[in-house]
């Protein structure tokens, strides 16, 4: 069998404009990503957790493997793939591809979320010293690393047996290091499972609270009981895994699983960025411990609770109108109609800001950070690097939404004219 001539030669009208700063981009983000996650773990280990510290700190040679690590990356990848199988949950369509067929998807990532946590208590119970996850936490990223790399190779070499309309708009430039990063094919499969949507929310999501706990069962270990902040940070990042599962289904219109091609940038990122660097907060709290009065506490939880309001409601409201636009919880909304047919909210939520759920995850990310006190600037890591990639994901969705839905694009716009922060920006 031989590539597919069409493929090699099908030319992306979208392949003048690359995005991640095009060729230079794909280059320099594979390299230095990478080197980012290990520099913060090795970081968050110091008792100064210094960024700004030069040179760096970085582990030494022998800490970056250990043989456990990766037995325990590729056993949680397979138990995960096992319940991605398993005959639990429905099944759900995703939107129209351009050769007019829709894939079906499993959803049943909150039973893996259930089952994992069984599974864990079970071990735990049974004397597991889940605590060990931080001395693995190098080796782990090293090798998670390592396999998104070859992991990416493998999606880079078989897009070339994909047929033309598989391939994703952006993703096939002919540039092979532009198109191994952004991704080449949209829906990469084996059968039926789907390789991308798998990677989106299960190992890396999933593997993210399992850090977070093994963080927690080591400060019981050197402390004899969790902190007040340890148990707010897993407890917030828990609630927001535990949501994005629950409204799974939600997932199969987003830019991620529409648009992308599956390549470094999502493998990277699902396996690796997601479960290293989002548990920060609760690795920073292991060797500097924080004490939060309940005052302090109560203001954090209300922060957390009004972003996570925001956040749900307003892509429940934008969900349930993508699916029956006539239901009565939408139906009364102002809307502009557009030259494609579809119709663009401008009251409710989507009347306040065009990204009201931006919104609320950055009061989330904010509200997960603030119980590291205000001593040291890598617990606030993610909430700077999120408003970065939010703002940058924004004008992504921006410059599409214009090219698609043109004058009407405009018109809203006038009618909503701040993106993320009412009356800011």
């Amino acid at each position: 069998m031989r590539p597919n001539s069409q493929g090699l030669k099908h030319k992306s009208s979208h392949d003048t404009e690359r995005e991640f700063g095009g060729t230079l981009g794909a280059i320099c983000i594979p390299v230095f990503l990478p080197l980012t996650v290990l520099f913060l773990i090795s970081v968050s280990r110091c008792p100064e957790a210094s960024v700004l510290k030069w040179p760096p700190s970085l582990p030494s040679a022998d800490h970056l493997w250990d043989p456990l690590a990766l037995v325990v990356l590729l056993g949680w990848i397979s138990l995960h793939a096992l319940l991605y199988l398993m005959p639990l949950g429905k099944v759900s369509e995703g939107l129209v591809l351009r050769d007019g067929t829709r894939l079906k998807y499993p959803i049943n990532g909150f039973h893996g979320l259930c089952i994992s946590g069984v599974l864990l208590l079970l071990l735990v119970g049974l004397g597991a010293p889940l605590g060990y996850l931080f001395e693995l936490l190098v080796p782990l990223a090293v090798c998670a690393i390592a396999v998104s790399f070859l992991f990416s190779v493998y999606l880079y070499i078989r897009s070339f047996w994909a047929p033309s309309h598989a391939l994703a708009l952006g993703g096939n430039t002919g540039n092979p290091l532009y198109d191994f990063f952004i991704g080449r094919e949209l829906n990469p499969r084996i059968g039926n499972f789907d390789l991308k949507y798998f990677c989106e929310l299960r190992p890396g999501l999933i593997g993210w609270v399992v850090i977070n706990l093994g963080m927690l069962m080591k400060e019981v270990e050197l402390r004899g009981s969790p902190s007040l902040a340890m148990i707010l940070v897993n407890c917030f990042q828990l609630l927001y895994v535990a949501d994005a599962l629950w409204n799974e289904e939600a997932v199969l219109t987003t830019m991620d699983i529409v648009h992308d091609g599956f390549g470094f940038m999502l493998v990277f990122g699902d396996l690796a960025w997601v479960p290293f660097t989002y548990s920060l907060q609760a690795a920073f709290l292991v060797v500097h411990p924080q004490a939060l009065s309940f005052l302090g506490a109560a203001a954090i939880i209300a922060l957390n609770g009004v972003g996570y309001y925001i956040f749900r409601k307003s892509n429940s409201q934008k969900n349930q109108f993508r699916r029956d636009p006539s239901h009565p919880s939408v139906a009364r909304l102002e809307t502009i109609a557009t030259a494609t047919g579809k119709r663009l909210l401008v009251s409710g939520w989507w009347g306040l800001v065009r990204h009201p759920n931006y919104l609320g995850d950055l009061l989330m990310a904010l509200a997960w950070s603030l119980p590291c006190g205000f001593s040291h600037l890598l617990p606030y890591f993610y909430v700077i690097y999120f408003t970065i990639l939010l703002i940058h994901r924004e004008d992504r969705d921006e410059r599409q939404c214009r090219a698609k839905y043109g004058l009407a694009w405009d018109t809203y716009c006038r009618r909503v004219p701040y993106r993320i922060f009412p009356y800011v920006y």
